[in-house]
C-alpha cells in the first residue's frame, strides 16, 4: 500500500450549498427559491451607488429543482450585488414577490454599506460582498477543551473596549478584542461567548439612525456574515479578515470562541415589516405563517419566527454552522430562544427528527460546543429537556435559585443544594450529564451582578419606553439603598454578596459563565434590558478593573482554583455514596451544627463536603477534598466541623467572603486552619470555603508559599 504524508499547512475551506462560488475568473451564484418565476442579480461598483451597474437575469435553462444558478464571468472578490425574485404577489396567502425588492443573499458571506434612502419607494438593504476565504490561519484550529474543563465569559464585542477608558488602538472591534486577550487571559476563562456578531442593522430601513440603537444585536439580517460594524476597515471584506484575525489571536491564548446565533427571528418583522430577504424570496418557505399566510406566528417576541424544520431551512442553518466552524474556527454556539429550533411549521414541539438532532449529529459539528437557551417568548419551556448529550442548556432554575437564596428568601436549601451538585433533577434523568448544565447568575439580559445587589426595582427609564420594558422579576435587593451609595456597611455588604454568588457559580458542578464585568462591578446603573443603550450605560468602564482590584483578585483565584480541581469538575453526578475504593461518600450534607441536614427545616445554612475523586478519574491526583459552609440566614450562625471531615487530614481556609481582602481568599491554599475546637461563627451571608492539604503532603516552605501568592 502507497502511504504519503498529510500536508502539514492544510487550509481547510468549505463552500456552502448556496451563495457565491469564485473560479478563476468568474463567480457563480446559486439562489434558492421554491415559488419564484425568474430571479435576477444585480451588480454594484461601490457601496455608494443607489442603482446597479448591471442586471444579469437568471437562465432558467440551468435552474436545478429549486435552485437557481448564474455564472458571471469577469467578476470576482470583493463584487457587490443584490437579488431579485419575480413572482405571484398575494400577501393573503403569505406570498409577497415584488420584483423591485432589492434582496440580501441569504448565504451572502458578508455586508457592505447600510439600508439607503429611496425616493422612489423601492428599499434598498446593505449590499452583498462575494468574499475570499482564504486565510493564513498559521495552523490554527479549533481548541476543543472539555466542557468540564470550560469557564465561559459573555460579551459584548463592541461594549468590552468601546469606551474611552479602554484605552485600545481599535475601540469596539474585532481587533480591540484583541488588544485586551492579556487580561482575558489573566482572569483564567477558556472560552468567550459573543453576543451576535452576525450581521444586524445599524441604521433604519430609511437610511437614518434608529430611535433605539440596536447594540445587542439580536435582529439578523445575514447569518453567514460577520457584523461589519465590529470592523476597524472600512473596505467591504474588512470584518471577515478581522474576525478571523481575532479567532486565531484567542485560540494562541487557548481561549475559545463561541457565538450567540440567532435563527429564531430576522429584522424583517412581522406583516407590516420591510421586504429585504427572506420575505422577497420565498415567505411562505422560511417563515411559520398564520391565517392562511396572512400573519406570522410570533414565537419570539420579534415579529416572525423562521421556519427552522422546513428542510430548505434546515439545509441553510447546518451549512451556516458548518461554515462559521470550517471557515471561521469557531468553537461552538450559542441558540438564542432555541426552543424555536423544535417548532414544526404549525407551532407544536418536535421531539424527534428535528433541527435540534440533525445539528447534535452533524459531522462537521461533532466537536463543536452546542448550548441552547432552551425557551421561547410562546411558552415552551426546555430547560432539562431540549436535546441529548451533545447539547449543554442555559440553566435559568441556577440563575433564580442561588439569588433567591443567597438574598435570604425560604426554603430555598435542598434547591441550592440541588443547584451545586450539577442539577441532576433536570439531567440525570436523560442520561446526561453535570456539564450539560451552563451555570451563571447573571447574563445579557438583566441586572449584571454588581446591579442585582444594588436596586430592588429595574430603572430603564433611558430605553424610552416608560420602564416598561424588562423583566420585574429580578430576585435582587438593594441592602439599604437603592442604587449607588457611600454607606461604608452598605457597599460591604453588596461586595460580599457578589462574592457569595460568585463563590456559588465557580465551586458548583456544571459549566460556569460570567458576564462581561461582573468581576469588576460593571453596572448598567440599574438598567435590566440595556438593548438599546451602546453607551456608557452598556460598556465596560476599564477604569473598574483597578478600583475593584481585590473583587478581581477574588475572581481569579476563584477561576484558577477551579481549573485546577476535578473535584469540582466531575462529568458524573453526584451520588452520596462511597467510592468504589474510598469509604466516604462523594457528596455529604450536613446543617451547620455538623448533623445531617434536614432539607424542610426551614434553615438557610448548609455544609457541604466533597471528597476527591478516585484515583481513575484523577490520575495526576491533583484533587482535593473541600468544605462548604454556607449561610444565607438573616443573622449570624454557629457552624460545628462534621466529624467525618477529620478523615481528610489538615485542612487550609480558601475562602472567607465576610472577610477583607487579602484575607477573603489565599490563592496559593494556604490560608489558616480551622479553629481547634472545629465551632466557627459566620456572619450574615457568608460563604466559607476550607481545602484539604494533599495526602501526604508536608508543609510549603516559605519561599513556596510566596512564589504561589
Amino acid at each position: 500500500m502507497l502511504m504519503r504524508e498529510s500536508q502539514p499547512d492544510l487550509s481547510l475551506a468549505l463552500i456552502p450549498s448556496c451563495g457565491p462560488v469564485v473560479t478563476e475568473g468568474c463567480v457563480t451564484f446559486r439562489v434558492v427559491s421554491h415559488a419564484a418565476t425568474a430571479m435576477r442579480l444585480l451588480l454594484y461598483d461601490t457601496v455608494a451607488d443607489t442603482e446597479p451597474a448591471e442586471e444579469i437575469e437568471f437562465d432558467p435553462k440551468f435552474k436545478l429543482g429549486s435552485v437557481w444558478h448564474a455564472l458571471v464571468k469577469s467578476s470576482g472578490h470583493g463584487q457587490l450585488y443584490h437579488l431579485q425574485a419575480e413572482g405571484p404577489r398575494d400577501p393573503e396567502r403569505g406570498l409577497w414577490f415584488d420584483g423591485r425588492a432589492r434582496l440580501i443573499d441569504p448565504y451572502a458571506r458578508a455586508l457592505a454599506g447600510d439600508f439607503q434612502p429611496a425616493d422612489d419607494g423601492v428599499l434598498r438593504p446593505p449590499k452583498c460582498v462575494v468574499i475570499d476565504d482564504h486565510f493564513d490561519w498559521r495552523g490554527d484550529r479549533c481548541l476543543n477543551h472539555p466542557l468540564a474543563d470550560t469557564v465561559i465569559y459573555e460579551m459584548h464585542v463592541g461594549g468590552f473596549t468601546k469606551s474611552p477608558t479602554s484605552q485600545v488602538k481599535y475601540p469596539g472591534t474585532y481587533l480591540g478584542v484583541v488588544e485586551k486577550i492579556p487580561y482575558l487571559k489573566s482572569l483564567g476563562v477558556t472560552a468567550i461567548e459573543l453576543m451576535p456578531v452576525h450581521e444586524f442593522p445599524i441604521l433604519d430601513i430609511f437610511g437614518v439612525p434608529r430611535e433605539r440603537s440596536n447594540y445587542w444585536g439580536y435582529d439578523p439580517l445575514a447569518f453567514f456574515a460577520p457584523h461589519r460594524g465590529y470592523a476597524a476597515g472600512k473596505e467591504p471584506g474588512s470584518q471577515v479578515t478581522e474576525f478571523k484575525e481575532m479567532v486565531r489571536a484567542l485560540h494562541e491564548e487557548g481561549i475559545e470562541v463561541i457565538l450567540d446565533l440567532v435563527f429564531n427571528h430576522t429584522a424583517e418583522g412581522n406583516e407590516r415589516g420591510p421586504v429585504f430577504s427572506f420575505k422577497g424570496l420565498d415567505n411562505q418557505v422560511y417563515y411559520m405563517t398564520d391565517h392562511g399566510g396572512r400573519y406570522y406566528k410570533n414565537y419570539t417576541g420579534c415579529g416572525n419566527t423562521v421556519n427552522c424544520n422546513h428542510p430548505t431551512v434546515k439545509e441553510l442553518i447546518i451549512d451556516c454552522l458548518r461554515h462559521w466552524v470550517v471557515n471561521y474556527h469557531v468553537d461552538g454556539f450559542r441558540f438564542d430562544l432555541a426552543a424555536v429550533l423544535r417548532r414544526r411549521n404549525t407551532g407544536e414541539i418536535l421531539f424527534d427528527l428535528s433541527l435540534v438532532d440533525e445539528i447534535a449529529t452533524d459531522p462537521y459539528l461533532a466537536s463543536t460546543k452546542l448550548i441552547a437557551e432552551a425557551w421561547d417568548a410562546g411558552g415552551a419551556f426546555l430547560v432539562g429537556n431540549f436535546g441529548g448529550r451533545r447539547w449543554a442548556e442555559w440553566n435559568g432554575h441556577f440563575r433564580d435559585d442561588v439569588r433567591r437564596f443567597w438574598r435570604g428568601d425560604p426554603g430555598l436549601l435542598g434547591a441550592l443544594a440541588t443547584r451545586l451538585a450539577g442539577s441532576s433533577d433536570l439531567y440525570e434523568r436523560n442520561g446526561r450529564s453535570p456539564c450539560c448544565s451552563v451555570n451563571f447568575v447573571t447574563s445579557h439580559d438583566g441586572f449584571t451582578m454588581n446591579d442585582l445587589v444594588s436596586y430592588c426595582y429595574k430603572h430603564n427609564e433611558a430605553n424610552g419606553e416608560g420602564n416598561c420594558d424588562g423583566d420585574n422579576n429580578n430576585w435582587s435587593d438593594n441592602y439599604g439603598h437603592e442604587g449607588p451609595t457611600h454607606r461604608v456597611e452598605v457597599e460591604e455588604f453588596r461586595i460580599r454578596q457578589i462574592k457569595n454568588m460568585l463563590g456559588t457559580l465557580l465551586l458548583g458542578h456544571g459549566v460556569p459563565m460570567l458576564l462581561m464585568g461582573d468581576e469588576c462591578r460593571r453596572t448598567q446603573r440599574g438598567n435590566n434590558n440595556a438593548y438599546c443603550q451602546d453607551n456608557e450605560i452598556s460598556w465596560f468602564d476599564w477604569r473598574l478593573v483597578r478600583s475593584n482590584r481585590e473583587l478581581v483578585r477574588f475572581c481569579r483565584a476563584l477561576i484558577k482554583f477551579r481549573r485546577s480541581q476535578p473535584t469540582l469538575r466531575r462529568e458524573n453526578f453526584l451520588t452520596g455514596k462511597p467510592h468504589a475504593h474510598d469509604s466516604r461518600p462523594d457528596v455529604s450534607w450536613f446543617d451547620n451544627r455538623g448533623q445531617p441536614v434536614h432539607w424542610e427545616s426551614g434553615s438557610a445554612a448548609l455544609t457541604c463536603l466533597l471528597t476527591r475523586p478516585p484515583a481513575d478519574r484523577d490520575p495526576a491526583g491533583q484533587g482535593r477534598d473541600i468544605l462548604l459552609m454556607l449561610n444565607a440566614s438573616h443573622g449570624p450562625q454557629e457552624f460545628l466541623f462534621p466529624s467525618v471531615a477529620r478523615l481528610s487530614g489538615q485542612w487550609r481556609l480558601f475562602i472567607n467572603t465576610a472577610s477583607h481582602a487579602p484575607n477573603d481568599v489565599y490563592p496559593g491554599l494556604i490560608g489558616p486552619s480551622p479553629p481547634k475546637s472545629g465551632r466557627q461563627i459566620l456572619p450574615s451571608r457568608t460563604l466559607v470555603c476550607y481545602v484539604a492539604e494533599p495526602p501526604a503532603a508536608t508543609a510549603p516552605s516559605e519561599a513556596a508559599k510566596a512564589a504561589e501568592e
